[in-house]
C-alpha cells in the first residue's frame, strides 16, 4: 500500500528524490539540460507530494503558482523500478486534487520530447496539448499541456 505524503520542498525525501530526477534528466536533455534546469528550482514550490512504501520514498510531484487560477505541476518523478505501476498517476491525481483545494482551475506542465513515459503518461490523464508558454515558448523540445480541474 502506498502512502501519499503532502509536503513542502524543504522535505528531505522530496530533495532526494529530485536529485534523483535531475541525474536522469541532465542524461535526457543533453546539452538542453542547463536552459530547462533553470526553471526548475526548489525556493518557489510551497506545495509537493511523495508517494512511499514501507517507508522508502518512490515518486514525487510539486505545485508552483502560475498565474491566477493557474499552477504549474513540477518535478514529477517515479524511480525507475516503479514505473508503470500506477505511481505516476496517484501523485498527478493527489496534485490535482490539492490545486483543486487551493482554488486552482487549471493545471498546466511541460515536459521534453525525450520524455515518452510522461507524454503518455499527461494524454492518458486527459491533459491536452497546448501553445507552449512562458519560457517554453518557441523551444521546440518542449511539449505544454493543460488540464482544467
Amino acid at each position: 500500500m502506498y502512502l501519499v505524503k503532502r509536503t513542502n520542498a524543504r522535505d528531505p525525501a522530496f530533495i532526494d528524490l529530485v536529485r534523483l530526477l535531475d541525474i536522469e534528466l541532465e542524461v535526457r536533455d543533453g546539452d538542453d539540460h542547463p536552459f530547462y534546469d533553470q526553471f526548475n528550482k526548489l525556493d518557489k514550490i510551497k506545495h509537493a507530494v511523495v508517494i512511499s512504501k514501507e517507508g522508502v520514498p518512490l515518486g514525487c510531484g510539486a505545485l508552483k503558482e502560475f498565474k491566477p487560477l493557474t499552477i504549474e505541476i513540477k518535478r514529477m518523478f517515479v524511480l525507475e523500478e516503479f514505473r508503470g505501476k500506477g505511481v505516476a498517476t496517484l501523485i498527478l491525481n493527489e496534485l490535482e486534487t490539492w490545486a483543486a483545494e487551493l482554488s486552482y482551475k487549471y493545471c498546466i506542465l511541460e515536459t521534453g520530447i525525450n520524455q515518452p513515459e510522461a507524454i503518455a503518461l499527461y494524454h492518458k490523464n486527459d491533459y491536452k496539448i497546448i501553445t507552449n508558454y512562458g519560457q517554453y515558448k518557441g523551444v521546440d523540445t518542449s511539449i505544454c499541456f493543460r488540464k482544467e480541474l
